[in-house]
């Protein structure tokens, strides 16, 4: 005998709408943000719907933030870092936003998530939020995913967003697109630690600080400072016109950081009032539009009945170098494109 009540009928629980959304970050709720943030990185087509109307619909209130990219060396302490710089930034009268983008999370699992569980004070701190961007292997779409976060964040009323990416590689292009300035965190001993960081990414880089400068380490991290500072001299002068800084950098001890927020100070009165502050703002927009065109267009052929297969055979062609990638696209795209 059945021991299930025949009448009895699971109820899906409802999604809420795009309004319900809308009112709930604008009216600083965060479970309505966190639900919005996990919207936008759902892939299924009319949660993607929902999330233009709503992007759109807060993009007024949206903006009003400093973006704040930082990257490091896989051991830099960047954990330690952000909370700490968090928590100055929230005794300044700041609420912040720390948005954690690992490309590698889809296959590690913990790095980012780590992340927000060694920052435990700013984690619980009411004028705070954290949040991991995971890329389920396809950067292209952590692109997508944080922007759209960013944007949220900042109609809620979070007034500095921090992106911390994990590691370095080519997600810190990336963060540097998408952010006002690019905080780059060195290791002493910087003579070896140099070698292992692409030298496009320390051009990137807004403000270079040695962490870690504390205990027998604070001699070592005045001579990386000094090395730095002798490398950066042969970059080209940035199209802002900054000439990056360096400094150390206890967060363990809180040295450093008074120097470190003056310098922050400085870069946006400096970006600001020679323009370049919104102009960085509106190519970073084009860019993200151009950017959007390719995520959708690839999003509308994967939701093509017959894409899988033209897509398979195409592949085949290109590993047994019978035809080009770049020819095989173009006889995908003449499926579905107009002539």
């Amino acid at each position: 005998m059945s021991s299930i009540n025949p009448n009895f009928h699971f109820r899906k629980a409802s999604e809420p709408s795009v309004s319900e959304l809308m009112d709930g970050v604008l009216n600083q709720n965060l479970t309505a943000l966190s639900k919005a943030i996990t919207l936008v990185e759902s892939g299924l087509p009319h949660h993607r719907r929902m999330a233009n109307e709503l992007i759109d619909g807060l993009l007024p209130h949206a903006g009003k933030s400093h973006r704040i990219g930082i990257t490091g060396v896989p051991g830099v302490g960047k954990s330690t870092f952000i909370e700490s710089f968090g928590l100055q930034l929230i005794e300044r009268g700041h609420r912040v936003a720390v948005l954690a983008i690992d490309p590698t999370s889809s296959i590690s699992h913990g790095s980012i998530l780590g992340d927000k569980t060694r920052m435990n004070e700013l984690a619980a701190h009411p004028n705070a939020f954290i949040r991991p961007t995971p890329s389920g292997g396809n950067l292209g779409g952590v692109h997508r995913k944080t922007r759209e976060s960013i944007l949220l964040c900042e109609a809620f009323g979070f007034d500095r967003i921090i992106v911390e990416t994990v590691g370095v590689g080519q997600s810190e292009t990336a963060v540097h697109h998408m952010t006002d300035v690019f905080l780059l965190l060195l290791l002493s001993g910087a003579g070896d630690e140099l070698q292992g960081i692409k030298r496009g990414i320390m051009e990137m880089a807004d403000l270079l600080v040695i962490h870690k400068a504390d205990g027998e380490n604070r001699v070592k991290a005045e001579r990386a400072m000094a090395e730095v500072k002798s490398a950066i001299r042969l970059f080209p002068t940035p199209p802002s016109g900054w000439l990056p800084e360096v400094q150390t950098l206890s967060s363990i001890e809180k040295i450093g950081f008074d120097s470190l927020f003056q310098k922050l100070d400085r870069f946006f009165n400096h970006s600001m009032n020679k323009g370049f502050f919104d102009f960085n703002r509106k190519e970073q927009s084009l860019a993200w539009m151009k950017d959007a065109l390719g995520d959708s267009l690839f999003f509308w052929l994967e939701n093509q009945s017959d894409f899988h297969e033209k897509w398979k055979l195409q592949e085949e062609k290109v590993l047994l170098q019978q035809k080009s990638p770049f020819s095989a696209v173009s006889e995908i795209l003449q499926n579905y494109l107009p002539q």
